[in-house]
């Protein structure tokens, strides 16, 4: 059964940081590239960060770029996203999912408020 459970979001003030982990079960998480996605309140899901099944390469929004990093530790089958330098907009519901995308296994989330 596969399971996809996100945490380690929560309030932080603009310019903090935040790690986000995903903890994955039910497939063989080495062999897929990981995504991280957002959705904000009223906007589409969008795209933030992905990163390759050997870790090898990663990928990231415009607008996370340069603040944002996605990691993978395939022996415990765990995604994360370092997120720096975090700015109001960054304020969604954050999810991770692999490449296909597992269109009924999305977990319930975490989410990230950014304010002061």
């Amino acid at each position: 059964q596969v399971q996809l459970v996100e945490s380690g979001g929560g309030w932080v003030q603009p310019g903090g940081s935040l790690r986000l982990s995903c903890d994955v079960s039910g497939f063989t998480f080495s062999s897929y590239t990981m995504s991280w996605f957002r959705r904000a309140p009223g906007k589409e899901r969008e795209l933030v960060a992905e990163i390759r099944g050997d870790g090898g390469e990663t990928g990231y929004a415009p607008s996370v770029k340069g603040r944002f990093v996605i990691g993978r530790d395939n022996a415990k089958n765990t995604a994360t996203l370092q997120m720096n330098n975090l700015k109001p907009e960054d304020t969604a519901l954050y999810y991770c999912n692999r490449r296909p995308i597992l269109e009924h296994n999305w977990g319930q989330g975490t989410q990230v408020t950014v304010s002061s």
